[in-house]
């Protein structure tokens, strides 16, 4: 199992999330991820593309993934093009990850219908698919119309994942992405329901097996119930009902029930088991003092399987 990091937006200006992705690099990190936040004077929601785009022109040896591109808020070619242009800035080293995020935001925030989600994905992902490898595309369906083409040198198709949590965008993720990338999905629903179940998909339509990325809070501390309360102050996912219904799956209450958090032993022995559930990379963001980061991100970058 591969371990990255998530860099999240730094609240003090756009150059704390370059030196971020600059030191995750240097620790030895193969590969950062970088979210798409709501528009929100309370969090730094740079655009995810454009600053990976960036990032990758000043840290040259470190992998870049979005952690995600809400789906509906951009026409599939206009991000198939946007993409492309980040993979040819980075030498190929652009992850795109998408989604369709929750009503709450495509339609309170954004204004955009949300009936029908995974259909609504599917089309897209027929559009942008064959947009990214450079193919013609001319789509009339119900949800998008999409006519043209890429022609863009030196511009690599990205590894695609969806943000599939439910059975039914899970089966979409395995026909027609890399895998997926999830969020706040703890190792129970990981082992019995999101390996299994996209890596079922991706067989049925003769797919290499899926990349599963594990994102989630990790802390090295021994102090625990300080790590629970930050995270409890910090996110409140629970009153989402994607994340909701992958908690009550879990059989937990609390958000912070799921996250890593321990002693070295204990953290290093929950990344063991994640990986046995069959995650190929986990995705740490980590939380606490500067100096108890510092130490978790040691231990991260230290982990073999």
């Amino acid at each position: 199992m591969k371990i990255s990091l998530t860099v999240l937006p730094d609240p003090t200006g756009f150059p704390g999330v370059l030196e971020a992705v600059r030191h995750a690099a240097g620790a030895g990190f193969p590969r950062v991820w970088f979210p798409q936040l709501p528009p929100s004077p309370d969090m730094a929601g740079w655009d995810a593309l454009t600053t990976l785009g960036l990032a990758g022109a000043a840290v040259p040896q470190v992998e870049l993934g979005s952690a995600v591109v809400v789906a509906q808020t951009q026409h599939p070619l206009a991000l198939a093009r946007q993409a492309l242009t980040v993979s040819a800035a980075t030498g190929g080293r652009l992850i795109l990850g998408i989604g369709v995020s929750h009503r709450v935001l495509v339609t309170d925030v954004f204004g955009y219908d949300y009936d029908a989600p995974a259909a609504y994905l599917r089309e897209y992902l027929q559009v942008l698919g064959p947009a990214l490898r450079g193919e013609p595309v001319d789509h009339h369906g119900a949800r998008i119309t999409a006519v043209g083409q890429f022609g863009l040198p030196g511009a690599p198709a990205p590894p695609v994942l969806a943000a599939a949590l439910g059975p039914r965008m899970l089966d979409l993720a395995g026909e027609l992405t890399e895998g997926t990338v999830t969020a706040w999905t703890g190792l129970k629903v990981v082992d019995s329901h999101i390996v299994p179940r996209i890596g079922a998909a991706a067989e049925r339509f003769g797919r290499p097996s899926p990349q599963v990325v594990v994102g989630l809070p990790v802390s090295v501390t021994s102090d625990v119930a300080a790590a629970r309360a930050e995270i409890a102050g910090m996110f409140n996912p629970g009153d989402l009902p994607a994340y909701r219904a992958m908690l009550d799956r879990e059989g937990v209450d609390d958000v912070a029930d799921i996250c890593v958090f321990g002693d070295e032993e204990s953290v290093l022995a929950q990344l063991r088991r994640f990986a046995a559930a069959g995650a190929t990379e986990f995705s740490g963001f980590t939380i606490g003092d500067p100096q108890t980061q510092a130490r978790t991100v040691e231990v991260l970058a230290a982990y073999r399987d």
